[in-house]
């Protein structure tokens, strides 16, 4: 997928590319890749941008992934959805946070510590 076709591309793929993306960002922690991570980060970001653009922000698609069995889905989903779901996408942060035997325990950690200090301020 590159970024410039996401305006033509439906809604429901962009949201299972939230998903592809999250799955093989959690695989690159396995390796320390991290410059396939940050290429996915990226890619990631742009779609949050578009869904985000798309009327009604179209993120609200993307909250069901909450639920997704792949911890690193759930957290990019949480960190992504904190404006237009406050509480459900904190309490899923906060529910990872407590996992101190995977890697995305101590990014939600941070992620809950910068939400608090008034660093991280969702859009």
């Amino acid at each position: 997928m590159t970024f410039t076709n996401l305006k033509a591309i439906a809604t429901e793929k962009l949201v299972a590319r939230v998903a592809e993306i999250g799955e093989a960002q959690d695989e690159t922690t396995l390796y320390d890749d991290v410059d396939t991570y940050n290429r996915l980060f990226d890619e990631e970001d742009a779609i949050l941008e578009e869904l985000k653009a798309r009327a009604g922000d179209q993120r609200h698609a993307l909250l069901p992934l909450l639920d997704h069995p792949n911890i690193q889905v759930r957290l990019n989903v949480a960190k992504s959805t904190l404006a237009i779901a406050p509480q459900a996408a904190r309490r899923e942060i906060e529910a990872i946070a407590k996992r101190v035997d995977v890697p995305q325990g101590g990014d939600a950690g941070m992620a809950l510590w910068a939400l608090d200090e008034g660093i991280f301020k969702p859009e």
